[in-house]
């Protein structure tokens, strides 16, 4: 089948890290929910990784850290080599029965550490550079400025009863659903 014949598979993704930048500093924890555009749920992949060697973490990123030491321990559980894991995540996306658009909340930043790994330990990105900000499609749904867009201007029938507690599963979760409230939304415009 032609990729103009494959369906988008919406791929809500979210990272823990511990610095601004991938290589000085570590992707730690990320997950990813793979949605429908009717909001069915194909699957999940999350892992925790090793620190990348020489690199460290952030003094502000730490600071934060220590004020939620929970999702902090969650991260740093059952943990994998960022070659293993990241082999096995462009497997996962490449098994979805459709072409995988990365979802992110802001994209710029979480697609930046995800696609950093996949091509530097995976050799691929199977997203290639197909990466959906749920925060500009906010401003034009809202009709507000984009550093207006925030989720507490969003309005609450976006949002589904999810957790959002920095542990990257239940993320990609919670905002896997609000996407795809607010796609179902612009399309009935």
């Amino acid at each position: 089948m032609s990729d103009s014949a494959r369906s988008e598979i919406y791929v809500s993704t979210d990272v823990e890290v511990d610095g601004p930048i991938p290589g000085p500093h570590s992707l730690l924890s990320f997950a990813s929910a793979a949605y429908t555009a009717d909001k069915t749920l194909l699957g999940t992949f999350t892992a925790n990784l090793e620190l990348l060697p020489g690199a460290s973490g952030h003094p502000d990123t730490l600071a934060w850290w220590e004020q939620h030491p929970e999702a902090w321990q969650a991260t740093r559980r059952e943990l994998r080599a960022p070659k293993t894991a990241m082999t096995d995540y462009a497997q996962w996306l490449e098994a979805l029965p459709g072409l995988p658009v990365f979802v992110g909340y802001p994209a710029a930043f979480d697609f930046m550490f995800v696609y950093w790994y996949l091509i530097r330990f995976a050799g691929r990105s199977p997203f290639s550079f197909s990466a959906l900000d749920m925060k500009t499609m906010a401003m034009v749904l809202l009709r507000k400025d984009y550093r207006r867009s925030t989720k507490n201007a969003m309005p609450r029938r976006w949002f589904d009863d999810l957790p959002h507690n920095h542990v990257a599963l239940d993320d990609a979760l919670e905002q896997g659903a609000l996407f795809c409230n607010m796609l179902s939304e612009s399309r009935r415009r």
